[in-house]
């Protein structure tokens, strides 16, 4: 079998498992768990053969006409190049992983088949993504995964939050959908083609005529599908859906879209100077922005959240000088252990019982309860934090010594303004990272809160699965010894200088939190806690935090809600109420085009109704005032017909008498 069989074949057999998945849901729902797990799992054997194949030499190319359009063709077209061999692996194995966990996660729900057939097709049209070599091909696979993420966050429909969490999905990154879809018309436009390696070989010979609109013009298409500034609010909220979901989305499909577009495009974006620094001040404010938000988020997902925002923007950074290798490459590693960190945070919400007790302020003794979930979430956490010599060490490391070289000249693949502010930012970064990570392993798994049910083991399908993405979590990185044939022979060798900075930082960023964290602990060894303040108006946070300060009212024996002892507030300060609502951006939104939409809304409803509706009524009015002066004259009487009559008959001879006498 031909390597570019294979390739039709692994995008191919999750639809088809999708499609029968659909249909045989609820006429045999036998069938549902194999046709969930077992086309999956042959798709990512397959992406596998095509990786070895491959080999990253030289790029597997085959196309076929779609359908004559006049003008610029469309094609069904391949183009698999060292890049899109590794991703569809990791595609493969983390919605394998998802598929399988959520066999034991979601054994109970009513609606498992139709959410395992969008898990399948949701990973198809990744995959389409992720191989295909046509601009409106992949198009349709990238507007298949936001219908499906709408359908998927929304699974838990009967809850408000998940609802409103699937629209504001789905507008958000449509918002951005609709410059991306001008972008790429006008970049066939401007190449004649909507092929890939045509457009790569227009811009090589300088034949883009407007190269900055474009890649600006894509640039929001990305930033809402792969949840960058500004258009990354979605992202936390989308955690109102099934915990797997989260790890699909997070880790191999939807979010690393736009940055796998942009790296296969990236001379698109080279071609702009402006672009580039653009790219890079975006990536910069991600970095930041979401790492203080991590810090000060209660619910586990939300900091896993708002954690994977910022490690897009590593990735959406290493883009912006120019190194795709590096972003690739921290695209893989943190897939394995992002997904690892979702499925183990979904291991705890499960033993838990309930969504309710993802807030990690409320956990307590969970090291006991969930010890496969503690040693794994354990790896990947220091995986997150880019510990050596932990897989996100070196894929992340990789990117700060391509921001280095491009800040000190040594390479002119991007500006040097743009090494810069990513170098800065990204240092900044690995502080804040290493924190909320440390938070998160002290607050989960040392926390003093509210003593949850025991629900029993976890279903073995859910642990193995953390077993099986810990290894790439923590072996992956000492593989990059031979990946660089994979990525057009980049050397992802960690540079020596920016390796010891980033790991120190990381370190301060560990050293502090948790002295931060011994340090409330202390002040709150003397609060009670589990219970709610008996103050009916109390405010948790506030009761807390003075608490903290010892300077609490007595409530006599009722205690406070969860644990008092939460880092991320000593160490945020005045901050921490900002960062809790992500700086306030929803309600910057809200202000500048939510309340707008809805007054022109409301004045279009005024005018409908008070005046269009009024010239309809008035337009139906007045033949009904006749009709019904018709209608009182016809009484059935004939006297009073006769009589109308000759009144009729005087009136017109008087008439017939004045006219004639005035001639």
């Amino acid at each position: 079998m031909t390597t570019t069989t294979l390739a039709v074949l692994v995008p191919l057999l999750p639809f088809l498992g999708a499609a029968a998945g659909l249909l045989l849901g609820r006429t045999a729902p036998g069938f549902v768990r194999p046709l969930a797990v077992l086309p999956t799992l042959t798709a990512l054997v397959l992406a596998v053969l095509v990786a070895v194949r491959q080999g990253g030499n030289q790029a597997v190319d085959a196309a076929t006409e779609l359908t004559p359009t006049g003008s610029i063709p469309i094609e069904l077209a391949l183009h698999i190049d060292g890049f899109a061999a590794l991703v569809a692996v990791l595609v493969g194995l983390v919605a394998s992983c998802v598929q399988i966990y959520s066999t034991g996660y979601l054994r109970d729900d009513p609606r498992y088949p139709s959410y395992a057939a969008l898990v399948s097709l949701f990973t198809s049209a990744m995959l389409l993504v992720v191989y295909s070599g046509d601009l409106i091909v992949l198009l349709v696979g990238w507007e298949i995964m936001g219908i499906c993420s709408y359908f998927l966050v929304g699974h838990y429909w009967e809850t408000p939050e998940a609802r409103a969490a699937s629209i504001k999905a789905f507008l958000v990154t449509k918002l951005g959908d609709v410059p991306f879809l001008i972008g790429l018309f006008a970049l066939a436009t401007d190449a004649g083609s909507f092929r890939i390696t045509k457009v790569l070989g227009t811009v090589a010979s300088g034949g883009l005529d407007h190269p900055t609109l474009i890649a600006l013009l894509l640039l929001a298409g990305v930033a809402g599908k792969s949840a960058q500034f500004p258009l990354h609010t979605w992202l936390p909220d989308a955690m109102a859906g099934p915990t797997p979901v989260s790890a699909l989305i997070h880790a191999a499909t939807m979010v690393a879209a736009g940055v796998y577009f942009i790296a296969r495009l990236l001379p698109v974006f080279q071609a702009s100077s402006a672009a580039m620094v653009v790219l890079a001040v975006m990536a910069a404010v991600t970095m930041a922005g979401s790492g203080l938000a991590a810090l000060a988020q209660d619910d586990i997902k939300r900091v896993l959240a708002y954690s994977t925002i910022g490690q897009l923007g590593y990735m959406t950074g290493a883009l912006a000088v120019g190194d795709r290798g590096a972003a690739v490459f921290h695209l893989l590693s943190h897939g394995a252990f992002k997904a690892l960190l979702f499925l183990a945070a979904g291991v705890i919400i499960h033993a838990s019982g309930t969504n309710s007790l993802a807030a990690m302020s409320r956990m307590k003794d969970l090291r006991t309860r969930v010890p496969d979930a503690y040693w794994t979430m354990t790896v990947a956490l220091l995986a997150l934090t880019a510990i050596p010599p932990f897989s996100g060490f070196f894929s992340k490391e990789a990117v700060l010594g391509a921001a280095e070289h491009v800040a000190t000249g040594h390479t002119e693949h991007a500006p040097g303004a743009a090494g810069w502010i990513v170098l800065v930012a990204g240092l900044v970064s690995a502080v804040l990272t290493a924190a909320y990570a440390t938070r998160l392993w002290l607050l989960a798994f040392r926390g003093r809160g509210v003593e949850a049910p025991d629900h029993g083991r976890q279903p073995l399908t859910m642990t193995v699965v953390l077993w099986v993405l810990a290894v790439p979590s923590l072996a992956f990185g000492l593989a990059y010894g031979p990946l660089p044939d994979w990525f057009d022979g980049r050397d992802l060798t960690p540079v020596l200088t920016t390796s010891v900075l980033g790991t120190g930082l990381a370190l301060v960023g560990v050293i502090v939190t948790y002295g931060a964290w011994k340090h409330t602990s202390a002040m709150a060894a003397q609060v009670p806690v589990g219970a709610v303040a008996a103050h009916p108006d109390a405010d948790a946070g506030l009761v807390e935090a003075e608490a903290i300060a010892g300077h609490a009212p007595a409530y006599g024996d009722v205690a406070y809600v969860g644990d008092p002892a939460d880092p991320g507030r000593l160490l945020l300060g005045p901050l921490h109420r900002h960062a809790a609502v992500g700086f306030h951006l929803d309600a910057v939104y809200s202000a500048l085009f939510v309340r707008p939409v809805q007054a022109g809304a409301a004045l279009v409803r005024f005018l409908d109704r008070e005046v269009v509706d009024t010239y309809v009524r008035g337009a139906g009015a007045l033949p009904r005032w006749l009709g019904e002066a018709v209608r009182r004259a016809q009484t059935g009487n004939l006297q009073t017909y006769v009589s109308a009559l000759l009144a009729g008959t005087v009136v017109l001879v008087v008439a017939a008498l004045l006219v004639a006498t005035g001639a």
